[in-house]
């Protein structure tokens, strides 16, 4: 069973307002911040998916599905570039639409996006760990994670807009005009949202091979306390180090 402990939540937490600090430029920096500030204790507990055999259902690997992307996307640029790509676009915007492709998965201003899946049967039979919160208005992740930076005031490049609205590639049906056009003038003028395609599926496939090498399915920690003794206990430790770690 793949689960993160809450020092490995916490650190990953720094490491991605470090890259923010690192990447993004003065002008959007403080907006992007505050967004940043205003989700932290939601951001760094979400899940990056539902279902255990998805990829990193489990409490804090929103963030670390996020700085894999951002790690993947460096590394993938260096070898289109390496091998005569065209690179348009700044690290800062490679950067930004990683950090932010899935941004949508926080929620909105008031409401998580996933919330833990309450009915035995879900979870036994559909692996479901965590379901989607009813109580949000329905938008596809992009498009709501583009909502909540212009919330707060963050610009978007060109580049960037495209990057985080087609990192699904061809799995999301309405990516279809922008990559399956026939016609040149309608191409994408960046290999910026290849490369971050390529990264979302190869964490994507890393993550679920993590899961599989543990042998177990996640277990949600703000759900029902697991039946054995020994779950119960694991669960307890880890409320009772989140609370230290991160209690005001």
């Amino acid at each position: 069973m793949k689960q993160l402990s809450a020092e490995q939540i916490q650190n990953n937490w720094k490491k991605l307002i470090d890259t923010i600090e690192g990447f993004i430029s003065d002008d959007r920096k403080e907006n992007l911040l505050k967004m940043y500030e205003d989700f932290k204790e939601r951001m760094m507990f979400a899940p990056a998916s539902a279902k255990g055999a998805y990829h990193n259902a489990m409490p804090g690997g929103y963030v670390e599905h996020i700085l894999h992307i951002i790690q993947f996307s460096l590394q993938l640029k260096k070898v289109w570039e390496d091998n005569g790509a065209e690179i348009n676009f700044t690290d800062e915007e490679l950067v930004f639409a990683a950090m932010h492709h899935d941004l949508g998965k926080v929620g909105d201003l008031e409401n998580d996006y996933y919330i833990p899946q309450d009915s035995d049967w879900h979870r036994k039979n559909r692996d479901e760990i965590y379901k989607h919160n009813p109580a949000l208005q329905y938008m596809k992740v992009p498009d709501r994670g583009l909502w909540l930076l212009q919330h707060y005031s963050v610009k978007v490049t060109d580049k960037e807009y495209i990057g985080i609205k087609l990192t699904d590639g061809l799995y999301d049906e309405a990516n279809k005009a922008y990559l399956m056009s026939y016609n040149p003038d309608y191409n994408l003028r960046s290999n910026m949202a290849y490369i971050l395609h390529q990264a979302d599926m190869m964490a994507t496939h890393i993550e679920f091979d993590e899961w599989k090498r543990g042998g177990n399915k996640p277990q949600v920690v703000n759900n029902k306390v697991p039946k054995s003794t020994d779950e119960q206990k694991q669960v307890e430790n880890m409320k009772s180090k989140f609370d230290e770690l991160f209690a005001n």
